[in-house]
């Protein structure tokens, strides 16, 4: 397929305006694999988890009053710290800037970025583009964008950082297109891994507890190759029978409000090198404890952060949770996810730290 008909398939993707985001992926119809099949054939080796997509289902309304209560204080938080890291970019970025989303955490806040960053009168532009684990950054998506932008001027974007696996990952395939490292920006950064970070505080981002409601309706990023030939960009399904359900253009609309006064108010981030050294040590101490309390062979099983601790409760068949405290408001989604679903949890806020919460999926091969 040419760059011309990449173009057109990426502009029809998604449910955000235009001009907030270009998703270079390739949308596919594609049989759904159930959670328990999925999750045995991951880890007996059998497949690997970008090959497969199981359904996802609309969020209850109980569920969405939580969300309703998170965005309370995580909407002007995460307005205010969009604010602070576009002038950080800015500031830092001499080139036309690229911002370059991570598919799916990422993309909210890259276009927060993206209004942000043209609102102080810079050249950028925005893609969503796929990066799977132990597989690499999708390659036709970064020719597609080298073709018309500067290496120099790239930002990746993610929501957040769990054990930084997504960050490895960036590194190795970067490798292809500069001899610079990457810079990833992410709202938290727990594991102390990003270039530049709004905090390395585990906090409850508002996007992070809902998956492609708030995403676009796209589903996580597919790479299976009955789907996904030579000279296509990875792959995904478009979940528009949830677009009742959807509030992805409403969300930044609405975070927005606190993004775009905060620009003339607020100064840039900076992410020091000692405390992302510190978060760094006390994440890798806390993966290893749960590591070593469980016996854990495969540390993919271990979910920290509270995003990645919500998002595996909700995808996959979790066996355990730790966490900081049942009654932090901070986790209420989380805990009502646990209940819920009669998942056990272990209060253990010094071991977890700097993160408030992990999951631990079930063994199952």
């Amino acid at each position: 397929m040419d760059s011309i008909n990449h173009s057109i398939t990426a502009a029809a993707l998604g449910s955000y305006a235009r001009d907030d985001v270009t998703f270079l992926l390739k949308r596919v119809e594609m049989e759904s694999t159930d959670v328990a099949t999925k999750e045995e054939a991951i880890q007996s080796g059998r497949r690997h988890y970008s090959e497969m997509i199981s359904i996802e289902k609309a969020p209850t309304a109980e569920y969405m009053d939580l969300f309703a209560r998170a965005m309370e204080t995580g909407g002007p938080r995460m307005g205010v710290e969009t604010a602070r890291l576009s002038h950080a970019i800015a500031a830092s970025v001499e080139h036309p800037i690229t911002l370059v989303s991570l598919v799916r955490a990422g993309v909210p806040l890259g276009v927060l970025l993206n209004r942000a960053i043209a609102s102080l009168g810079r050249d950028v532009e925005h893609y969503g583009v796929s990066i799977i684990r132990d597989k690499g950054i999708d390659d036709e998506a970064m020719r597609h964008i080298l073709a018309r932008r500067s290496v120099e001027g790239i930002v990746f974007v993610d929501g957040w950082t769990g054990k930084g696996a997504i960050m490895g990952q960036l590194e190795k395939s970067f490798k292809a297109y500069s001899d610079l490292p990457p810079r990833l920006v992410v709202l938290a950064d727990p594991c102390g891994r990003a270039w530049l970070a709004a905090s390395g505080e585990d906090w409850l981002i508002p996007s992070g507890i809902l998956g492609c409601t708030v995403s676009g309706l796209i589903s996580r990023s597919i790479l299976n190759a009955d789907v996904v030939g030579p000279g296509d960009f990875h792959a995904c399904v478009q979940w528009d029978n949830l677009a009742e359900h959807d509030i992805s253009r409403s969300f930044v609309d609405e975070v927005w409000k606190y993004a775009a006064p905060a620009l003339a108010t607020e100064n840039p981030s900076v992410w020091h090198v000692e405390t992302r050294l510190a978060h760094r040590e006390a994440a890798d101490a806390a993966v290893a404890w749960v590591v070593g309390e469980n016996a854990v062979t495969n540390v993919n099983r271990v979910k920290p952060g509270i995003a990645e601790a919500t998002r595996a409760i909700l995808r996959r068949i979790p066996e355990l949770v730790y966490v900081s405290s049942p009654a932090d408001p901070e986790l209420a989604a989380l805990m009502h996810l646990i209940e819920d679903r009669g998942v056990p949890y272990v209060v253990s806020p010094e071991k977890i730290a700097p993160y408030r919460a992990v999951t631990l999926i079930q063994k199952l091969s």
